[in-house]
């Protein structure tokens, strides 16, 4: 959520950065400031009132002494419409309150200076590309080749759920198992602590991180017990940290978590979601951090870095894209995707999103940390997937095909327990 500071110092700045999502928020954030000077206003006199009931307790105290008990029921009298009085005050500063609550949520982040212009996907600028795909022979969609050599059945998981839930089997469930402690055991390497998170999570938990109410529609929701099961370990992880005040010498806090991701958005069975293009369930490696602000953008390389460490100790070609503000999500400033390459189908496939919220998150979350001038500062959370793994085993599949069997990458071999599955 922006912070209402913000908005009061200069709300023609804030207009101006989310027009590049193609928003404008003119109406809204005039709406804002209007309710804003109003609850300043309330408050003033809010506070006068107080004031004035202090005051007449001490002249009270000081009749009292002097047993002048005729002015004491004036005063008391002149309190009791004044308590009236702070009580209408108090009841409209809620009720403002509410209103700019209710307005704030509805604006997403402001875009980082560095996001590029547009509005679509087209938009999106290539930074980076690495590695590359040579092959004489034809290449087998990863969905035939994992069907023939039974590492995956879709058709079973269809019929024991539906569309976008598939079953891993013998060394396709072994290979899965095998990237997961990969990128948990790479990234605590680089210092990052395990956490192993509900996969549920309540109401304010999704409202925290920027799910609810902009992806509500897209989790699985469990009605009887008003839970989710969460879209991300973002989710959990970071709410971690719900409410708490945080150290200088503390930051940057680094936690990385594997947890299934249920997610709704999946669409129906057809060419662009076959396979491991698009799941309803899947496994993903997740990092996230939280750190000062001053420093959060060099915190975004380094997790940039990070990731792109990653996909070269697997040997997949990828590229690195700077979202435009219109393809940022809704909780972002910046955004890095990572897309690996699927030789069969001649395609960009995203594997990771590294972001950086900024403030936007850790306001929802009441998340501080005393600065060194000792003030009370919200801290920046950052995250990114450390891998998604349906993709990256896509890829695998098809970018280690060889005429009589699959390769599997060098990094994995301690993973796995072997290192090739023949046809």
């Amino acid at each position: 959520m922006l912070e209402i500071k913000k908005l009061r110092e200069n709300p023609s700045k804030v207009i101006e950065k989310l027009k590049k999502r193609g928003i404008d928020a003119t109406e809204t954030i005039n709406k804002i400031i209007e309710l804003e000077k109003n609850r300043i206003s309330n408050q003033q006199q809010l506070d006068s009132v107080l004031e004035t009931l202090n005051n007449i307790a001490k002249n009270i105290a000081v009749l009292a002494r002097d047993k002048k008990f005729k002015n004491i029921k004036e005063e008391k009298d002149k309190a009791s419409v004044l308590k009236e009085k702070s009580k209408t005050f108090i009841s409209k500063s809620k009720k403002i309150e509410n209103e700019i609550y209710s307005e704030l949520i509805k604006l997403p982040n402001t875009p980082h200076s560095l996001v590029p212009d547009g509005l679509t996907v087209n938009d999106n600028k290539e930074i980076y590309r690495w590695g590359d795909f040579n092959s004489s022979n034809k290449i087998i969609p990863h969905w035939d080749i994992a069907e023939k050599l039974n590492l995956i059945d879709f058709k079973g998981g269809a019929e024991i759920t539906g569309s976008g839930f598939p079953i891993y089997i013998g060394k396709g469930a072994k290979l899965q198992r095998g990237l997961i402690n990969f990128f948990l055991e790479f990234n605590s390497d680089a210092g990052y602590q395990e956490i192993i998170p509900p996969f549920f999570v309540n109401e304010k938990s999704a409202f925290n991180t920027g799910q609810i109410p902009d992806k509500e529609g897209m989790m699985y929701h469990i009605q009887d017990d008003n839970l989710f099961a969460i879209p991300t370990s973002e989710v959990p992880v970071t709410n971690i940290y719900n409410n708490k005040k945080l150290k200088l010498e503390e930051l940057p806090i680094k936690c990385t978590a594997y947890s299934p991701c249920f997610r709704r958005e999946a669409g129906s069975y057809g060419k662009e979601v076959r396979g491991l293009n698009r799941l309803h369930q899947f496994d993903k490696v997740e990092i996230v951090q939280i750190c000062e602000p001053a420093k959060s953008y060099d915190v975004l390389e380094e997790m940039k870095d990070h990731v792109s460490s990653l996909l070269k100790m697997l040997g997949l070609k990828f590229r690195i894209l700077n979202l435009c503000g219109g393809d940022l999500g809704f909780t972002s400033c910046f955004t890095y995707d990572f897309e690996v390459f699927s030789p069969a189908q001649n395609k960009w496939l995203e594997v990771s999103s590294v972001s950086n919220f900024e403030s936007f998150q850790s306001n929802r979350l009441k998340l501080r940390y005393a600065s060194i001038e000792k003030k009370n500062d919200y801290c920046h959370t950052l995250n990114g997937s450390s891998l998604a793994l349906p993709r990256i085993m896509a890829a695998i599949l098809e970018h280690y095909q060889r005429v009589d069997k699959i390769i599997i990458p060098e990094a994995l071999h301690k993973f796995t327990g072997f290192t090739e599955i023949k046809f």
